[in-house]
Order: C-alpha cells, then sequence, then structure tokens
C-alpha cells in the first residue's frame, strides 16, 4: 500500500481554444496572399482549435511519461480542420518556403530591437536561429532580412492608443490579449478598476522559480504620478534577480478586491501544475492585506525593508546639506528600528531624534507630517514579522530602479495618467528586457547582455569585492574602509557597519541605493562578534524564542515548536557549513550514512487510485505479480 502522486501539465495547440474572429465566428484560412507590409497581429491566428494532451508524472516514477492525447486532429468545435497543412483553404505550398520563426525567435528579436541592438547584429542573430530549423541559402537569409526590418518598422510605428478614450482603448487592448490578462475589471460606480496582466513566459517563470521559493510584492509605484499604482510580483531566479511575473494596476487595496485578483492568478497557475506552491510572501508595505495571502497562498509572510530605508535616506539627503549631519539623522533612525527587539522603548529613540536635530526644520517637518503617524504602523508590521534578507531587499530595489528608469524615460507628462501607455511599456520594453536577460544568462548568448544583468544587483557586484579589499580598524569601529577595485589607492568609507542602515560616501549610496560597499562590509560583519546582529537575524531569534514559550500545559504544541526549532537549526548550520567551507564535499563527508531499502521492481505496479485496498490476499499475490509482457504494454503508450 502506497500513495501515488502525480504531476499534470495540459498543453493546448497555438491555435486555439480561444477564437478571436469577428463576431465570434471561426476564423476562415485565406485562399490568397495578402499583399501588404502590414503583419496580422498574433492574436488573429487563434481559429478555435481543439487540439489537446496532458502529460502525467508520477513521483514514484519519475523517468516516465504518460502522454494522454484528448483531440488529435486540429479541428474546431464543430468538428471541422481550422488550420494546417490538411486544411483545403490554406494558403498554399509557397507557405512551405517561408523560413520557420518560433516564438522564441520572435521574442528574441524584438528583445533586441528595443534594447537598441544595431540591426546588423540582430539579423545576424536572427539567421541563426532560423538556420536550427532549415539550411542557410540566399532566399532564406533574404526572408530573414525582410523580416527583421518589418518587424522594426512595427516596433517603431507601434502605439499604445487604440482608441482616444483610455478605458476604451484598454478594453480594446484587453479583448485582443486575452492570454496576458488573468483578471480584469471594469471600473463602475460599485467596482474598483482591477487589471491583471502576466504573459505566457511570466507564468512558465513563475511556476519554475516561485515553487517551493519566495514571492516578492512591489507594491504601490507611482502613486502620485500614474493614474493607478502599478502593483508587481516578483520571483527570484537562480542568481537571486527579481523577475516580474505579474502585473496587477489599480488603485483599490482592500480585502475582497485583493483576494479577487490572487485567486484569479493562483487559479491560472493551478490548472496547469495543482502541486505549486511557494514557500514564503514578502510585502514592502504595512498597509497590505495579509487574509489574502494567507487564505490563497498558504505561506507566512516576511517583510521588506527596502522601501523605509530608501525613502528615509532619499529625503535624508534631499533636504540636509551637511553630509555629517546626514550621516547621524540616518544611523538615529536606524536606532529606531533596531530597538523593536530590544527592551528600550522605539518612541525613546524617535525623542532622542527630535532633540538632536531640532536645527533640521525641512527634514524634521517632513518626518513629523509624513511618518510620524503611521509609524506605529510600520513598528507594529517589523515587529510581528518575519525580515527579509538584504539580498532580496537588494534585487527589489533593482527592479525598481529599472522599472523606474523605462517608466519614466522620455515620457510626456498625459501619457503617465493613460493606463494603456502602462500597458504597452510593460508588454513591450519591459517584458523583453527581462525576457533577453534571463535567454542570455541561461544559453550563454550576448555576453555583453549577460555580464550586465549579473551585476544588476549591488549584491551581485558585492560578491566580486575580496575580502582582502575590506578594512576594519579598531580604534574607529563606526566605520569600515573598502578598497576600490578600479583604484587600489581610492578607498571608501561605510559609516555604522553591520547596520542594514550603514551609509556609504560613493556616489551611489549619495542617491539613495543600496551599494555594494555597504552590503559587502555587513557580510563581513556577519562572521565578527563585535558587531550586532542584522535586523533580519534578530527577527529570526525572536520568532524562535515565540516557539520556544509556547504553554507546557499544551504538549502537542510544545512537541512541535522543539521540532520545528531543531529542524531549522540543522539547516542553518548546514547552510553556514557550506557557506564557509571550500566545497560541498567537505560537508558531505560529515553528514550520517543513511541506509535505505532497495525498492524492488514489483513497486512500479499500475494504481488507479491514489489508495488501493486489496479485498483478498488471491487479488493482492495476483496484483503483485508482473505478468510477461507488462513493460511492453506500458511503453507502448508512449509510442503512441
Amino acid at each position: 500500500m502506497y500513495f501515488c502522486v502525480e504531476i499534470h501539465f495540459r498543453y493546448w495547440c497555438s491555435f486555439g481554444p480561444e477564437n478571436y474572429g469577428e463576431g465570434g465566428t471561426i476564423l476562415p484560412s485565406r485562399k490568397f496572399r495578402l499583399n501588404t507590409r502590414n503583419r496580422a497581429a498574433r492574436p488573429q491566428s487563434m481559429r478555435g482549435c481543439t487540439c489537446h494532451f496532458a502529460i502525467k508524472r508520477l513521483y514514484a516514477r519519475p523517468s516516465l511519461l504518460l502522454i494522454i492525447y484528448h483531440e488529435r486532429r486540429h479541428v474546431n468545435k464543430s468538428g471541422f480542420i481550422c488550420h494546417g497543412p490538411l486544411d483545403k483553404d490554406a494558403i498554399g505550398p509557397g507557405a512551405r518556403r517561408v523560413p520557420y520563426v518560433g516564438s522564441e525567435i520572435q521574442q528574441q528579436t524584438m528583445s533586441l530591437i528595443y534594447l537598441g541592438v544595431p540591426e546588423e547584429n540582430i539579423l545576424q542573430t536572427h539567421i541563426e536561429g532560423i538556420q536550427r530549423y532549415c539550411s542557410s541559402d540566399a532566399k532564406v537569409d533574404s526572408l530573414a532580412s525582410q523580416y527583421v526590418q518589418k518587424l522594426g518598422m512595427i516596433i517603431k510605428r507601434s502605439t499604445h492608443e487604440l482608441d482616444l478614450d483610455d478605458q476604451a482603448s484598454i478594453r480594446m487592448w484587453v479583448d485582443r490579449n486575452k492570454k496576458s490578462v488573468f483578471f480584469y475589471q471594469d471600473s463602475t460606480e460599485t467596482d474598483a478598476f482591477i487589471l491583471g496582466i502576466q504573459t505566457e513566459w511570466q507564468c512558465q517563470q513563475m511556476m519554475r522559480f516561485g515553487h517551493q521559493s519566495l514571492l516578492a510584492s512591489h507594491s504601490s509605484f507611482g502613486v502620485s504620478k500614474l493614474k493607478y499604482p502599478l502593483h508587481t510580483l516578483l520571483v527570484f531566479d537562480s542568481m537571486q534577480h527579481a523577475l516580474p511575473v505579474a502585473w496587477i494596476i489599480t488603485r483599490s487595496v482592500t480585502k475582497k478586491d485583493t483576494l479577487k485578483w490572487m485567486r484569479a492568478l493562483t487559479d491560472r497557475i493551478h490548472s496547469i501544475d495543482s502541486t505549486w506552491r511557494i514557500s514564503g510572501f514578502i510585502i514592502d508595505d504595512p498597509a497590505t492585506e495579509l487574509d489574502p495571502i494567507r487564505d490563497v497562498f498558504a505561506c507566512p509572510v516576511l517583510f521588506s525593508l527596502w522601501h523605509i530605508r530608501r525613502t528615509w535616506l532619499k529625503n535624508i539627503l534631499k533636504k540636509c546639506s551637511n553630509i555629517e549631519v546626514q550621516r547621524e539623522i540616518f544611523i538615529q533612525l536606524g536606532k529606531i528600528v533596531y530597538s523593536i527587539w530590544s527592551e528600550k522603548n522605539p518612541m525613546n529613540a524617535l525623542e532622542q531624534l527630535f532633540q538632536d536635530f531640532v536645527d533640521q526644520t525641512a527634514f524634521m517637518k517632513y518626518f513629523k507630517s509624513f511618518w510620524v503617524p503611521k509609524l506605529e504602523m510600520w513598528i507594529d508590521s517589523i515587529r510581528n514579522l518575519p525580515l527579509a534578507s538584504q539580498e532580496s531587499c537588494g534585487a527589489i530595489e533593482a527592479y525598481h530602479l529599472k522599472l523606474k528608469a523605462k517608466a519614466y524615460d522620455d515620457v510626456l507628462l498625459d501619457a503617465l495618467q493613460r493606463v494603456d501607455w502602462l500597458v504597452h511599456k510593460l508588454t513591450t520594453e519591459l517584458h523583453s528586457i527581462y525576457w533577453i536577460n534571463l535567454f542570455a544568462d541561461e544559453s550563454g548568448s550576448f555576453p555583453e547582455v549577460k555580464a550586465e544583468y549579473i551585476a544588476s544587483t549591488s549584491w551581485q557586484k558585492a560578491l566580486q569585492i575580496p575580502d582582502e579589499a575590506v578594512h576594519f580598524d579598531n580604534n574607529e569601529p563606526r566605520s569600515a574602509k573598502v578598497a576600490s577595485q578600479k583604484d587600489a589607492s581610492q578607498m571608501r568609507t561605510v559609516w555604522n557597519p553591520g547596520s542594514e542602515f550603514s551609509l556609504c560616501d560613493c556616489s551611489w549610496s549619495m542617491q539613495g541605493n543600496l551599494c555594494k560597499h555597504a552590503l559587502k562590509v555587513n557580510m563581513m560583519c556577519g562572521a565578527r562578534k563585535d558587531f550586532q546582529p542584522s535586523l533580519s537575524l534578530q527577527s529570526f531569534q525572536r520568532a524562535l524564542l515565540d516557539l520556544w514559550q509556547k504553554p507546557t500545559d499544551d504538549s502537542f504544541s510544545l512537541d512541535l515548536s522543539v521540532a520545528l526549532v531543531m529542524q531549522m537549526q540543522e539547516r542553518i548550520q548546514h547552510v553556514a557549513e557550506l557557506a564557509t567551507s571550500d566545497g560541498i564535499a567537505q560537508v558531505a563527508e560529515k553528514l550520517p550514512i543513511q541506509w535505505t531499502r532497495r525498492r524492488g521492481r514489483q513497486t512500479a505496479t499500475k494504481r488507479t487510485s491514489p489508495v488501493i485496498l486489496p479485498r483478498s490476499n488471491r487479488s493482492l499475490q495476483r496484483d503483485l505479480t508482473p505478468t510477461k509482457n507488462r513493460k511492453r504494454k506500458r511503453l507502448s503508450t508512449f509510442s503512441g
């Protein structure tokens, strides 16, 4: 008796199952070629094809796949052939001479155009891509050149305004891009405007990097500039870069509306993989409703400090002119946050800030009017939720900077108040940039793009700084020195080392960003006992203490708390050993040998339900006895 858990994936033909023809009728094939320079939009190729199949894989036998065709023929709901070589109304044999351009090659070419790569390089890359499907000759090269020029012209002439009315323009975009919209709610007197965007590539990355991993929220972008704020869901790839996997455009943050689009998003993911789930959800705004996250994702919620740190530092640099005063105010603000886990009252540190810097009227006026009314809400969220690491904070900040640069670069003021302009920016330029970055990182193509993508976060830049470049002075414990990699004679000073509120004198940090020098110093301080632990470690220690302090009369809760604490402690020790050792072999040698029972071939018997209870011993013996041709029958299911 055992459980057979399976993974189920369903794949549809690219011409269905939706039908985007005029009036809802079946889109007929063209009997002639259109002599026009305008390329038909991709949604117009949807002809209601019902061809689809499912793939099942058992956890017990991961090397085998079961392919189940629900509909082999490329027919519509009426049973008629709607596309393909069997369609008598197709364009004709002339289409066979056109080189195949798949979605990957098309997206690659579009991304290179958006990046501003010269046309000669784009054409060479495009030809190399189509050569994987056909041989290269003068005809193919000519058609490829025409395709690249035509695609570049389409992108150059494309506009976000499908209609003069913004609301009507968005409705038209939603109708034309149904596969990229997971939730849409038009604004009425009772309902708020909500538009959830997720492309097929974003859905794949969310399933790939989000499963059993973290999902982060970048909320409230463009509150004061855009017509509707932008909410982004992020996952972290293998290099711990933040990838946008969903965009939600809405002004509503109510529990009811948040629950709507979250359920629609997870339903879309679970329709492809029912076993998909995340391990944690990171938020950056204490006003975020936690109940929808816990109800839909059923995972712990973490809090990120990147937003409050960046906002405080930028306003200090803007409203205070003295460098020493800037440094001291930022350090004092850090003491307010650090006092949350100590016996000191955070409000005492706040009063000390008001007394010491009473002469800084510009900053104090801003801080009292904007932050003091909601400071208690931020302190409660920091105290009650585990804190995310500085690595994730740096990745989210890197996405924020890239989004800000693309959204506000050479834009007219009236365009900011149109939703269709924002949708056009996200689904074309920003989407293409992240696609080509991940493609270059994983395929090894475009070395310059890959190098720029790897160094796009301050954390990755900090990893490139050797430990010998960091110098600590025992006579000056409030600062550390970092030697520049370009000029060894130039030193950067990091004040308040070991703290999330450390400040560097480099130009990047003076713009309010989290710089590589501060992160490198904090990495070094983590192994030194003369520096205080990071905020994320202190919040984690508080969570462990809360687990230990369960009531002793509840034996089950106490045993569960002890088991969780011991499990987390063991995992932390393994991670720490792996980080400090020269390789994984040294850690593996210290692990105890675990003997496992060799599983026989009889366990691969077919099961029709998760648990099978045999009726008698004779039926059990007959079920476990392998027949002579069972393996041949099992393999025959894949050949068809």
